[in-house]
């Protein structure tokens, strides 16, 4: 007589690759939708502290080198160290001095969020997200303007 081979046990090694091959690539997007919403929230904290730092400079030079500085700091207290970063300000209606008048300012962060666990097995770098973020600041929010004679 032959006897029949069971399946008792099957479902449990089943299910164990299943688990195994969904759970992975699950955790993987997880991972990655954290890493860029931190990044997202450092981009946009970098745009803001960009903008106060242009505000309260002096004048445009030192604005931009404190811009850049304040950018690359808030970058690194959000944990996005080594990301790729691009300042650029404008400023309207006086574009050649942001300084002066009642100018506003606009400052866009761009950088980018390499994707976790993911080697570069094309050869064309690690896949990546690019992210930025548009702050506003009127040249006068952050100054201290000096009272004249007359005023209390």
């Amino acid at each position: 007589m032959r006897r029949r081979r069971g399946e008792d046990g099957s479902a449990l090694v089943e299910l164990s690759w299943l688990g195994i091959l969904l759970l992975v690539p699950m955790l993987w997007i997880v991972v990655s939708v954290f890493e860029v919403q931190r990044g997202a929230f450092a981009v946009s904290g970098a745009a803001r502290a960009a903008g106060r730092a242009y505000a309260q400079a002096p004048d445009d030079a030192a604005g931009r080198s404190r811009a850049e500085a304040a950018a690359r700091q808030a970058l690194a207290d959000q944990g996005v160290r080594d990301a790729p970063l691009d300042v650029r300000i404008t400023c309207t209606p006086y574009p050649r001095d942001c300084h002066s008048g009642t100018s506003v300012i606009t400052v866009v962060v761009a950088s980018r969020v390499d994707l976790p666990l993911m080697p570069d097995i094309l050869g064309g770098g690690a896949p990546s997200f690019a992210l930025d973020s548009t702050h506003t600041v009127p040249i006068g929010q952050f100054r201290e303007v000096e009272a004249g004679d007359g005023a209390p």
